[in-house]
């Protein structure tokens, strides 16, 4: 089929303004929940502290967005509707270092070229409201209190194919809740109000004073994600010309258990707006490396502050994107402080704030022992571990040293000095039974050790290679092209690995040396790995991620095993250390090393107090 355009050319001409704006409106507006957006941030920007938004068909029909900022004055109300009108830049300087949520002037004028919209406003020194009819551009008086009020009828009715590809009123009104979920995230002093069909179906009220944040998290996405996550905080050395950090980090992120099958509680912010960013998301799922495995996803809502000027927002007209400047100091800060955050052990954390504290006699104990410096048992310490894999006598290692400090064990003391308490039997040869303050703790013994055995490994190689040992028979193989050129040019980094992988032929390999720990396996499978990630990867980190998935493995091997009878001063042993030791709540495949049996929910197993 011939194109009209082929048989005669059109003349270039200048578009109409409608379908100017029209154009526009299908960059920023995709769906209900885009105007949601648009509107709540004119709100915000306004210096609201009260949102409405009220909602019919899923926002089809009807999106009301009202607030009690303070107003648009009468002789402004007509322009608000123009393109490129704002309030928020007005030269090239202030849309360099934007720092509010709108700056573009596009919204209205786009919502307005495929829907009917009106703007009720009234300020402080009016006698009344001002009501704006976007069609007809008639300005009348209206009765309101101070604030705003912007109403959005009837949808995409001048593009109704765009209206089309809208799903069912359902789904649109779940993306508007969400769009102001994710306002209210970072926005706790501020109250919100969803109505959808005359019905209020979400509510959060305004939160001040010092936790106002974590219970605004708590109000959205529920109380378990405060209480299965961990506080992230991470100030940079280098500051700004005003002496703030030049990144700051805050927020909370999810512990390793609590990690979902979908992304779909991944909250990241920049300067107070959402942004789905690939800088961010790659460095916060980087810091879960060392203790979430597999396809799970961690959750977390995390805010990071910058100045302005180093983060560009203008990058797409629904500036849910940004660029950054530097985007590896980003990366780094935003990884080191969820890292850091992860690697505390939460046994420490579970003792400042008791899952029971139903008891007051149990928390003010606890409280008053945690006073001890810095705790009561001496740190055993792992002194020397061969890199042979062979780690039978280690625990008696720890015991022992902990016996040389002078520790003692009585059956009459009390278990609220050590966050995860002291060892009170062995069940099955797989867990260890300890009673602390909050009721029973119950250790997965192989899981811990191995965790303990892989960080005090990772500790020790940080400035040495891994041992290697000479094959006996090379392993030859027939190697590509590209697998010996790689082998030749990465012969250093093969040699920290504990690997030594040299040309024997044209086309083949030949592997002369692995890991000492790693024998007894495969030796062309390692090194047809190894090889792979090198040709794909950064040099440096496929040694950091190697050296941890051998030393994981050398660990897993080294740990103690199932079965084994180990005493009460061992099993002491290990739970000191265990909370001495970073990420020590995970072991190195991702599954929980210990978990904590309340009190209170051993009571309900016995129908205590009913």
């Amino acid at each position: 089929m011939t194109s009209p355009l082929s048989t005669r050319r059109r003349p270039i001409r200048e578009l109409p303004d409608e379908l100017i704006s029209q154009i526009a409106a299908g960059e920023v507006i995709e769906r209900p929940a885009s105007v949601v957006r648009e509107l709540l941030d004119n709100a915000l920007d306004a210096g609201a502290t009260q949102v409405t938004v009220r909602l019919l068909a899923g926002g089809v029909r009807l999106i009301s967005v009202e607030d009690d900022g303070p107003g648009i004055a009468q002789g402004e109300l007509a322009i608000a509707l123009k393109r490129h009108a704002t309030s928020k830049i007005a030269s090239l300087q202030e849309l360099e270092a934007v720092g509010t949520m709108g700056f573009r002037g596009e919204a209205l004028a786009a919502i307005n070229s495929i829907a009917d919209i009106s703007l009720l406003s009234r300020t402080p020194d009016d006698s009344h409201a001002w009501q704006l009819d976007g069609r007809t551009g008639e300005i009348k008086p209206a009765a309101r209190v101070s604030g705003t009020s912007v109403e959005v009828r009837e949808l995409f009715y001048a593009t109704p194919a765009r209206r089309k590809f809208l799903k069912t009123d359902a789904t649109e009104l779940a993306h508007c809740v969400e769009a102001v979920r994710r306002h209210a995230l970072v926005r706790p002093d501020v109250g919100f109000a969803i109505w959808h069909e005359g019905r209020m179906i979400e509510q959060w009220r305004a939160c001040s004073g010092e936790l106002a944040h974590e219970q605004r998290l708590a109000d959205v996405l529920g109380s378990d994600f405060v209480t299965q996550s961990v506080a992230v905080h991470y100030e940079s050395a280098a500051r700004r010309a005003d002496g703030l950090p030049a990144v700051r980090i805050w927020g909370r992120a999810g512990i390793p258990d609590a990690a979902r099958s979908r992304a779909d509680q991944q909250f990241a912010y920049v300067n107070g707006r959402y942004v789905r960013d690939r800088v961010l998301t790659h460095a916060a799922r980087s810091a879960y490396e060392d203790v979430l495995h597999g396809q799970r996803q961690p959750v977390y809502a995390l805010y990071v502050e910058i100045d302005p000027a180093r983060v560009d927002v203008n990058v797409h007209p629904t500036k849910i994107e940004v660029r950054f400047r530097d985007s590896r100091e980003v990366h780094q800060a935003v990884h080191h402080a969820v890292e850091a955050a992860l690697a505390t052990p939460r046994a420490a954390l579970a003792a400042q704030t008791p899952k029971d504290s139903s008891n007051p006699s149990d928390s003010r104990f606890l409280k008053e022992n945690l006073a001890i410096a810095p705790y009561q048992w001496a740190q055993p310490a792992i002194d020397s571990i061969a890199y042979n894999g062979q780690y039978a006598s280690d625990l008696e290692a720890l015991w022992g040293s902990a016996k040389g400090a002078g520790t003692t064990v009585s059956a009459g003391v009390p278990a609220s000095p050590w966050p995860l308490g002291r060892a009170i039997a062995q069940l099955q040869g797989i867990y260890v039974l300890a009673e602390n303050a909050q009721g029973l703790v119950v250790v997965d013994m192989h899981a811990a050790h191995e965790r303990i055995v892989y960080e005090k490994l990772k500790s020790q190689l940080d400035t040495s290679c891994i041992a290697s040992q000479p094959l006996l028979i090379p392993a030859t193989f027939a190697a590509t092209p590209q697998e010996v050129a790689t082998a030749e040019a990465s012969a250093d980094v093969l040699g920290t690995l504990g690997l030594e992988i040299t040309p024997f032929s044209p086309r083949t390999l030949a592997v002369r040396a692995v890991p000492t720990s790693l024998a007894q396996g495969d030796a062309v499978e390692l090194a047809r790995s190894v090889l792979a990630e090198l040709a794909q990867h950064d040099a440096s980190s496929v040694i950091q991620r190697a050296r941890n998935e051998l030393l994981g493995t050398m660990a897993c091997h080294g740990a103690v095993r199932a079965n084994r009878q180990l005493s009460i001063e061992e099993m002491n042993a290990l739970l000191r250390q265990m909370e001495a030791t970073e990420r020590s709540d995970q072991c190195n495949h991702g599954r929980p090393t210990w978990r904590q049996i309340s009190v209170k929910e051993l009571d309900s197993l016995f129908l205590r107090g009913r």
